[in-house]
C-alpha cells in the first residue's frame, strides 16, 4: 500500500470515527493529532484531506447528494459515504491527484472495506461528480 493510500485510509478513520462518535470532524483530528495512542502519527496528506473536507463540507455534501441520483447521504453506509468525500475532494480541490487516481483510490477502499455493492456505488457517483466538475467548479462558491 503506498502512502498516499495509507494516508486515505487514515483520513477515511478520523471521517467515520468522528461520525460514528458524534463528534466535529476537526475536533476529532485534532485530538488524533494531540494524542495519537498506538497509532503512528497522523500523515500530513491525511491531516490535508481531513482539513480540506471540513472546509468545504456543505459544499461537497450538496455536490456528493446532486452527483447520487438514488441515495441521500444519510442512507448510504458510512463508509461509502466518507470515502466519496474524500474522493470529491481531491477531485474537485486538489490538482495533485489526477481525478482517475482519485476514483481508483477510493473504489480499492469500497472494495475492501465496505459492502459488496460499495465499490460500483462508490465508482459511479465519483464519476459523475468528476464529469460534472468543470460546472461544478464554475458555480461553486468558497465559503
Amino acid at each position: 500500500m503506498g502512502a498516499r493510500t495509507k494516508a486515505r485510509k487514515r483520513a477515511l478513520d478520523v471521517l467515520f470515527e468522528a461520525e460514528q462518535r458524534g463528534v466535529n470532524v476537526a475536533a476529532i483530528l485534532e485530538e488524533r493529532l494531540a494524542h495519537p495512542g498506538h497509532q503512528h502519527p497522523l500523515p500530513a496528506y491525511s491531516q490535508e484531506i481531513v482539513r480540506g473536507i471540513v472546509d468545504r463540507w456543505r459544499e461537497l455534501n450538496v455536490i456528493i447528494e446532486d452527483a447520487s441520483t438514488q441515495w441521500t447521504l444519510e442512507r448510504m453506509p458510512a463508509v461509502d459515504r466518507n470515502l466519496i468525500r474524500i474522493g470529491a475532494w481531491e477531485i474537485l480541490c486538489n490538482d495533485e491527484v489526477a481525478t482517475a487516481v482519485a476514483i481508483d483510490e477510493a473504489v480499492e477502499l469500497a472494495a475492501d472495506l465496505s459492502t459488496d455493492d460499495s465499490a460500483s456505488f462508490v465508482n459511479g457517483v465519483l464519476g459523475r461528480i468528476a464529469r460534472d466538475a468543470p460546472a461544478i467548479g464554475s458555480t461553486s462558491a468558497d465559503d
